[in-house]
């Protein structure tokens, strides 16, 4: 199929996790990526499954408000989308996406992708909400879902303070699962904490890229801190290993939401993209993923 012959599409999604085993497929296992290939291919009488590209591969259980993927679609069957209505094909699609998904997936928005946009490589950041409820906090069995239970009090300033040593731009092998031929060098733009007024704690964490389960174990560096059974400098300490730290709890998953994707100017997209996939090897060189 000629580059002519195809509509890239960018769509704004949303999903509740729980019953997810993350985003990628996987064979005999109910992913995001599958449901959603699935009921593209259908709406568009694909002969091919229709594949996507995403920004972030989110884990089982992890929750998103703010995930985007890309796809290529056919541009006839694109066209035809909105039958004998005046509504525009994008507007076509997300409606009947919502007739075939099932309700814990939501397309919220397609929309035509600029030229040079690709979902994974052109993002800029990523944000991500990590939920808990310690025994200050009210503890709403509606939230069991996105929020973590904790039984010991945690110190918000602590945390804080702890969270704070990890921005930048560093090697975070210690909180990464490792994967050949990845790099784990990612810069850290935002770590911090705050009570809701629920007394909900509510961690933000943004950062150019992640690698795998790295969110939950830079929550989970930072609990012992704010429950008093480790200094501040010890999250700084385990970063500096260059390599897996065992201590290291790795945060249950369901307290884990994508909030949001931030991409750059359309004119730069492709530039962006172009960063992004070369490879980072030390701090101090340009970012990427």
């Amino acid at each position: 199929m000629g580059e002519e012959e195809t509509v890239r599409l960018r769509l704004d999604l949303a999903y509740d996790g729980t019953d997810f085993s993350g985003w990628a497929a996987q064979p005999d296992r109910r992913t995001v990526e599958a449901v959603l290939s699935s009921a593209l291919t259908t709406l568009l009488r694909s002969q091919q499954p229709v594949r996507l590209t995403v920004a972030g591969r989110t884990d089982a259980g992890v929750h998103a408000r703010g995930q985007v993927a890309h796809v290529d679609v056919d541009a006839a069957a694109f066209a035809a989308l909105p039958g004998r209505s005046t509504r525009p094909p994008e507007a076509a699609l997300v409606s009947r996406l919502s007739g075939i998904l099932p309700g814990d997936v939501v397309v919220r928005q397609a929309s035509r992708a600029p030229v040079g946009f690709d979902a994974r490589f052109a993002a800029q950041e990523r944000r991500y909400l990590y939920r808990i409820a310690d025994p200050y906090a009210v503890h709403d069995p509606l939230r069991r879902h996105d929020t973590v239970g904790w039984r010991r009090p945690l110190d918000v300033d602590a945390m804080n303070a702890a969270s704070r040593t990890l921005l930048g731009l560093k090697d975070f092998a210690a909180f990464c699962k490792r994967r050949e031929g990845a790099t784990t060098i990612r810069t850290l733009l935002d770590f911090s904490w705050r009570r809701l007024p629920d007394g909900v704690l509510a961690a933000t964490v943004r950062a150019d890229a992640f690698c795998h389960s790295m969110v939950r174990s830079l929550v989970g560096s930072v609990v012992p801190v704010g429950e008093g059974r480790r200094g501040a400098e010890w999250p700084e300490q385990l970063q500096g290993r260059g390599q897996r730290a065992s201590e290291i709890l790795v945060m249950p998953a369901h307290g884990l939401s994508l909030e949001e994707v931030v991409y750059p100017p359309d004119e730069q997209l492709a530039e962006r993209a172009e960063q992004a996939r070369a490879r980072r090897d030390a701090p101090g060189v340009e970012p990427a993923l």
